[in-house]
């Protein structure tokens, strides 16, 4: 590796272990192996570093989450099996991916002062809509774009409400059979 990607490797260390704003250009030249000035360099700022190792660091995570979600998916499954088995893959992505999540969620408090950030996420909610209709309801892409927003768009606030309740207290999270439960409750 070079000192370019040496860096990026290094920023995502820090993206893990520290966080988004509490890591310095000092950590990353540490954890790289390269000097400060390499920084400059090859991104021209920290900041710049950071956000291209958070979207690197997302697009490898949004790789992860997805082949874990179709894994060992019967094609016989009802819709609501689908749902329930897609979703205790999720819950269990959330300890293995616990400090994206929460480096994800840093972010949102600062969102007004990040506005690459902001674009960057704002894009990746979109994609993650389409991708959460599809593999919770099994929608294609493309054949019912208002069908896949609507429940694209109820997914992804599901999957954050119930990772900011699981961050504060993983002994609460529901499984997928509790999940599908509690939303027959609600209709009914």
């Amino acid at each position: 590796m070079g000192n370019r990607e040496d860096l990026l490797a290094g920023a995502k260390r820090c993206l893990i272990e520290k966080g988004y704003s509490r890591t310095t250009a000092r950590d990353i030249a540490n954890a790289s192996g390269v000097s400060l000035a390499g920084i400059g360099y090859h991104f021209r700022s920290k900041e710049a570093l950071m956000n291209e190792a958070l979207f690197e660091a997302m697009r490898e995570w949004g790789d992860d989450l997805a082949a874990t979600l179709v894994a060992d998916v019967d094609p016989s499954a009802t819709p609501l099996e689908r749902f329930e088995a897609a979703w205790d893959r999720v819950v269990e992505s959330f300890s293995r991916l616990r400090p994206l999540w929460v480096t994800q969620f840093e972010l949102m408090g600062q969102i007004d002062h990040l506005p690459e950030v902001r674009e960057q996420l704002g894009g990746a909610v979109k994609e993650a809509r389409l991708g959460l209709a599809e593999l919770f309801s099994g929608i294609e892409p493309g054949s019912d774009p208002e069908r896949a927003r609507l429940t694209g768009t109820v997914y992804q606030a599901m999957l954050t409400g119930f990772l900011s309740q699981w961050l504060l207290d993983p002994d609460s999270a529901l499984s997928g059979r509790e999940v599908s439960t509690a939303l027959r409750m609600i209709v009914s």
